[in-house]
């Protein structure tokens, strides 16, 4: 069974968490489903508001989407959440992908 069947198969027994979220939406994301990833990234960050790498990959769906200015709104805020936990890998990502969309 796919990676996304799997996923979406312990969601629906209840496994619901924000690993789960964001496991399914970056399979999403991966195939290029990115309306169907960004819902899941949004759920994944009401359960854990600090999961970092779900604000990157929720920006890069909605600017896939063609939603630039709410992109660039998530991962300003990913970019905040990143700086005060300390995650440099996804601080970098975001300010790398931050400036390649502002240019």
């Amino acid at each position: 069974m796919a990676l996304i069947e799997n996923l979406e198969a312990m969601l629906a027994q209840g496994k619901d968490s924000a690993m789960l979220r964001f496991g399914l939406g970056s399979a999403y994301f991966n195939e290029r489903r990115y309306d169907e990833a960004i819902p899941h990234l949004r759920h994944c960050l009401t359960l854990n508001s600090g999961y970092t790498a779900a604000y990157k990959l929720l920006g890069r769906s909605l600017q896939k989407q063609g939603q630039p200015e709410e992109a660039h709104d998530v991962l300003k805020i990913g970019l905040e959440k990143a700086l005060a936990s300390g995650d440099k890998q996804i601080e970098r990502e975001i300010r790398t992908f931050l400036k390649k969309n502002e240019a």
